[in-house]
């Protein structure tokens, strides 16, 4: 029976896809990169945090940008994406009346094992092992309605701003005494020693030194699954409200969320991330009090509504006939994202780590959007040369053969 099965399923075939979330995650990739940057030429355990109060002149500028545009919406708008992944290949099976929990649990399995690869061998900020963790939750929200999708996500995603403001009471109530200053102390230097860590194993340490700097470095960052585990899983249900309802195939026939988005998501949301970063532009993981809580409340409101607001202007712009000519040049490496999201990683390591080129730290900020843009052109170009022979990029092949448990075909069928 299970070969049956197996026989009778299939990845998306091109004239199933949805070109609009190719798109979408095409443009992710470059935002995702432009993130991660400051956690390749630096330590991971320092980056993203907010803006670095050393920086100065342009440096300070381009990390303010980052931090306001970038840092923290286009991981939002990749989970989106995720979900979606997981909504389309669950209404595939529904539509055929096929199993599905075997495949997707399967499916779930290789992430996570790419994920580990990942993480302790190429790069610690590796977001591939929570993605893989967090979705098999997703099997047990299957049956609802997908109007639940939308409440239950919501809930999923304000959880962590609640436990944040009960530490920010907790801070505000018990600071300056002697066992939270204590407490607080521990936690810093703890913070510091792995920053510092990273710095001396990344900068100048042999492979061996990096990949078990790494190996600490993940355990630390999985030690956050009960709070970042909520907000992505969140952003999973939310992603599967968009292509169960409908509204990410048909835009059209959502004008009035999608004009909200655009019109009213996007702005409030900049006015968050602007009054996030008037009261705390470095968020310190030290630092609980009421006024860092608050801090942290608008980020995640700004995250979520802005990336909202940058998925409603792409789809506005892929019905016209220049912006889709233009985004459509996205979708490749959308396609591909897997395999680009490694490549990044490989890429910025080499460039670099110690056991590289050891360019680490030797990279300034105001230099780095443009390290990026240049490298995602390039894999842009890779990409569209790619596919224009096989089916799927390298890692989705593996991903893809082993969720499904027998070699795809690869080469696309030129006449």
């Amino acid at each position: 029976m299970t070969a049956t099965i197996t026989e009778n399923l299939a990845p998306v075939g091109m004239a199933e896809r949805i070109e609009a979330m190719d798109v979408l995650r095409g443009f992710a990739l470059l935002g995702i990169l432009l993130m991660n940057l400051e956690g390749f030429v630096g330590p991971v355990m320092a980056s993203a945090s907010g803006v670095d109060p050393a920086l100065t002149g342009a440096d300070r500028i381009v990390d303010l940008l980052i931090y306001i545009l970038v840092q923290g919406k286009f991981y939002t708008l990749f989970s989106l994406l995720f979900g979606m992944g997981f909504a389309v290949m669950s209404q595939r099976a529904e539509q055929a009346g096929r199993p599905f929990a075997g495949i997707y649990w399967r499916r779930g399995l290789v992430l996570l094992a790419i994920g580990l690869v990942h993480a302790i061998f190429i790069w610690a900020g590796d977001i591939l092992m929570m993605y893989a963790l967090c979705s098999f939750l997703l099997l047990a929200f299957r049956p609802l309605p997908y109007r639940w999708y939308v409440w239950f996500g919501l809930g999923a995603y304000v959880m962590p701003i609640g436990f944040m403001y009960l530490m920010g009471a907790m801070g505000s109530l018990l600071g300056g005494t002697e066992g939270w200053d204590k407490a607080m102390g521990e936690i810093g230097a703890q913070m510091q020693a792995l920053v510092d860590s990273e710095r001396a194993a990344y900068a100048s340490g042999s492979y061996a030194d990096a990949t078990w700097q790494r190996l600490k470095s993940t355990g630390m960052a999985l030690s956050n699954i009960t709070m970042f585990g909520f907000i992505a899983f969140g952003l999973f249900l939310l992603g599967a409200w968009f292509v169960r309802s409908g509204a990410i195939a048909r835009p059209l026939e959502f004008p009035r969320l999608y004009a909200g988005l655009r019109w009213v998501a996007l702005p409030l949301g900049l006015l968050a991330m602007l009054g996030s970063v008037a009261l705390s532009p470095t968020m310190d993981p030290t630092t609980f009090n009421l006024r860092a809580s608050t801090a942290f409340a608008l980020q995640m409101m700004a995250n979520l509504l802005m990336c909202l607001g940058y998925l409603a202007w792409i789809l506005r712009a892929l019905q016209g006939p220049m912006g889709a000519r233009a985004l459509s040049l996205l979708a490749p490496a959308g396609r591909m994202a897997l395999t680009n999201y490694l490549i990044q990683s490989l890429v910025c390591t080499w460039i670099f780590y110690g056991y590289g080129l050891g360019y680490f730290e030797q990279l300034p900020r105001a230099w780095q959007p443009l390290f990026a843009v240049a490298l995602f052109s390039v894999q842009v170009a890779l990409s569209h040369a790619w596919l224009s022979r096989f089916r799927f990029g390298p890692m989705e092949w593996v991903w893809r053969s082993l969720t499904y448990a027998s070699l795809q075909p690869m080469r696309l069928q030129l006449r």
